[in-house]
């Protein structure tokens, strides 16, 4: 079965997921929403990262544009999971190394 390939398609999944998760980091840096402190900023980017990653998922079962546009939400998803892994080990190492 060939599959219809789109990349200005995936390139926008890739674009909407990757600039959602930039938007949280601005809206951290300059501490945007009132009341919010840096846990709701990591949920709201946990939501995000793991939105696109089932997001993408499920439109990678849909019929084409959107298998393309689900494949560059994966994309940006897992992105934002690795990011999310990175500040993880380098809270561990800090921490660790605090500790001691």
């Amino acid at each position: 079965m060939t599959e219809d390939r789109r990349p200005g398609v995936a390139f926008l999944g890739f674009a909407l997921a990757t600039g959602l998760l930039i938007a949280v980091v601005a809206a951290l840096a300059g501490d945007v929403v009132a009341g919010w402190h840096a846990g709701e900023y990591a949920y709201a980017f946990i939501g995000v990262t793991f939105g696109a990653i089932i997001g993408g998922s499920l439109c990678r079962l849909a019929r084409p544009p959107w298998r393309s546009l689900g494949s560059g939400l994966l994309l940006g998803g897992v992105l934002g999971f690795a990011g999310l892994v990175a500040a993880g080990v380098v809270l561990y190492i800090g921490l660790r190394q605090w500790s001691s």
